[in-house]
Formats: structure tokens, C-alpha cells, sequence
């Protein structure tokens, strides 16, 4: 076995079509000598069904990162097709319709608590329950989407990954002393199906894709893809606590 991550075993959550960020990572990986175990929640027969166009099929967990007992499941479901884990991606977000497309004075407490679970507590509640799977040298990837600043229609979902970015920071400090990284890929928008479902986003699509200084591709996760992989390799073995921006340079720019 051969390449940028021959040897590691990867859990790879967020994969719901072949548009998936995820996908694109988890195909990068296979690509590099990878070995993939997915994850799933709700559809899992569609999730299967998108895992089948992988170079190697993998097999699918069902997870759902809000339920205490699939966490404390997940060590064992994993053991079923792999010994431990090398790297861990968290592509796992959500928000009711309510806290999105300009309602953010208008979303109530209990939308927002869920969209703060599932895209923010989530991400230290999967690390936590993959840790008796991972060594020192493993790596916890995560996926944002810029929080330093406030974007139209994003509303409490930007806090959401505010907040993320802050998990991010902490899961570094505490997991540093296992020898285990933490950091998060800021990736540009990109049309997935979650970006479909956030009313009005194409209202900066077009402007990102003109302003970008490299350009940027609303439909190309390939980038995204390859810088998740080489966070999740040996290549950055001092680096934690990050937020690698993957967005064509736009982030550097001003209003």
C-alpha cells in the first residue's frame, strides 16, 4: 500500500450524496492508501448506496451524534471492521429552517439549541467517543465555514460554527496531551446538499466566485477533499488548534 495515508484507518462521517464533502474526502483517502469505515444517520440505505461509487466500498455505521448510546456504541461498532483509528472527520451540521435565511431575531431557544448541538457539541462528543480507538499521532478533522464574520442568510448557524471554532481550540488543548490533533478546514460555499437547504445562499455564491483571488469552483470539493486528507495524515504533526481556510483566498480580503 502506497500514498499520503497508506496504513491509517479512517471514520468518515457527513456522506449523504457523491456531492458530499466527505465523499470527496473519503475517495482521496481510499485513493492514498486509506482504509474507510463511514458513518450515517437516518438514510442509511442512501448513504450505502453513495458508499457502493467509492474505489473500495466501505462498510456504514448508523450514528447519530445527538443519541448518548450510539456514542457509547461506536467503539465497538468500529472494532467490527477495523482495530482502532488513525484520523476522524467530523462533517456533521445542522439547523431547523427557523435560525437560517435572515430569522435570526426571530429563532427561538429551542431551534437554536438543536442547530448548537448537532454542529458544534457534536464535534467534541464524537472525539470523546472515538479516543479509545485513537493513539497518539491521531487526528480530529472538522469542517466550518468562516465565523469571523457575519455572512447574509447564515444567521445562527455562523454562530454555530463560531462556536465550533471554539470546541476546535479546546479539543486541541486537551487532546494535546494524548498527542492527538485537532483542526477544522474553512471551506468556500460549495453546493452540497446542506448549502441547498439554507435559503438565499446563493446570494454570496456568485460574489465568491468573482472575488476569489485563485477563483472558486461552487461545485469542485476536490480541494476541500485533499487539504481534510493531508490534516488527517503525518504531515502536519505539530499543527492543532487550526482553521486551514480552503476558500480560493477570499477570507483574505477585505469588505
Amino acid at each position: 500500500m502506497s500514498g499520503l495515508l497508506a496504513g491509517k484507518r479512517l471514520l468518515i462521517t457527513g456522506v449523504i450524496t457523491d456531492a458530499s464533502i466527505a465523499f470527496s474526502a473519503a475517495k482521496i483517502a481510499q485513493e492514498n492508501g486509506a482504509t474507510v469505515v463511514l458513518t450515517g444517520f437516518g438514510r442509511l440505505s442512501l448513504v450505502e448506496r453513495i458508499a457502493k461509487r467509492l474505489p473500495e466500498p466501505p462498510p456504514v455505521i448508523e450514528l447519530d451524534v445527538t443519541d448518548p448510546d450510539h456514542l457509547a456504541a461506536l467503539p465497538d461498532k468500529v472494532r467490527e471492521h477495523v482495530d482502532g483509528l488513525d484520523g476522524v472527520l467530523h462533517s456533521i451540521a445542522f439547523g431547523p429552517q427557523s435560525v437560517l435565511g435572515g430569522e435570526f431575531l426571530n429563532a427561538q431557544w429551542e431551534d437554536v439549541s438543536k442547530a448548537l448541538q448537532v454542529s458544534t457539541y457534536s464535534y467534541q462528543s464524537l472525539a470523546v467517543a472515538c479516543l479509545p480507538l485513537m493513539q497518539s499521532g491521531g487526528s480530529i478533522v472538522g469542517l466550518t465555514f468562516d465565523a469571523t464574520k457575519a455572512w447574509p442568510v447564515y444567521d445562527w448557524m455562523g454562530v454555530a460554527k463560531a462556536g465550533l471554532e471554539s470546541a476546535n481550540r479546546y479539543l486541541a488543548l486537551h487532546l494535546g496531551k494524548k498527542g492527538i490533533r485537532s483542526n477544522l478546514v474553512s471551506a468556500g460555499p460549495l453546493r452540497t446538499m446542506a448549502a441547498k437547504s439554507i435559503p438565499g445562499f446563493e446570494q454570496f455564491e456568485d460574489a465568491w466566485a468573482a472575488r476569489a483571488p485563485l477563483g472558486w469552483d461552487l461545485h469542485d470539493t476536490t480541494a476541500t477533499g485533499k487539504a481534510i486528507c493531508a490534516l488527517l495524515s503525518d504531515w502536519f504533526p505539530a499543527t492543532t488548534g487550526e482553521v486551514v481556510h480552503v476558500d480560493g483566498g477570499y477570507h483574505a480580503l477585505g469588505a
